[in-house]
């Protein structure tokens, strides 16, 4: 979801799973569940509300909405607003490159998270927490019945779960890329010279 930070999480998976790409895509809000039902993502980082049937979800963290204004706009020369010192503006609640040009015009005023805001930082505009405002949650989420083995080291990954805790990048990584099993060494002979396999008679 767009101002969603993956920074982290991405760097952790390549340090474990050096051999396995993680392929990261932007998806709007109103697909983000969509992508999921269709296969083309194991995972959304999902900005609720969001129709969980037959979909797992993680909470994970929620966010500040503020007032996304023009520059020269009353609200920006305030450290904060509230709901109510809003309501004599045009408040738009989808971001869209109209939308923007509409605030940056000083024609309305976006109501946004504060993650969304700081992701498309632009020099004529700014933002301003709304203090009594509703916020958003973030959550993670992924089908019930997606195979993938990997879903859950990801998971864990974003959970604060450390390497030590599972099995090592190594053997994550030869699970991953399928690595076929070392043949057997031979048994070795019993003390007697026989083989473990045979009896005498």
């Amino acid at each position: 979801m767009p101002g969603v930070t993956l920074t982290k999480w991405r760097t952790i998976w390549q340090e474990r799973f050096p051999r396995v790409p993680l392929e990261v895509q932007e998806v709007a809000q109103a697909e983000q569940r969509g992508v999921l039902d269709s296969g083309e993502a194991d995972l959304c980082f999902a900005r609720l509300p969001l129709d969980t049937d037959e979909l797992h979800l993680i909470r994970l963290y929620d966010e500040v909405p503020v007032a996304w204004v023009a520059k020269d706009h009353a609200v920006a020369a305030v450290e904060e607003v509230s709901v109510d010192d809003l309501a004599g503006e045009d408040c738009l609640t989808e971001v869209s490159p109209h939308a923007i040009d509409l605030v940056a015009a000083g024609e309305a005023v976006l109501l946004v998270p504060m993650s969304v805001a700081r992701s498309q930082s632009r020099r004529d505009l700014a933002y301003r927490p709304i203090r009594d405002g509703e916020p958003t949650t973030v959550g993670l989420a992924w089908k019930v019945d997606n195979p993938n083995d990997l879903i859950a080291e990801f998971i864990g990954i974003v959970r604060g779960r450390t390497a030590n805790s599972s099995r090592t990048a190594r053997e994550r990584g030869d699970v991953a890329t399928k690595k076929p099993a070392k043949t057997p060494k031979p048994a070795r002979p019993s003390p007697r010279g026989r083989s473990r396999g045979r009896r005498a008679r």
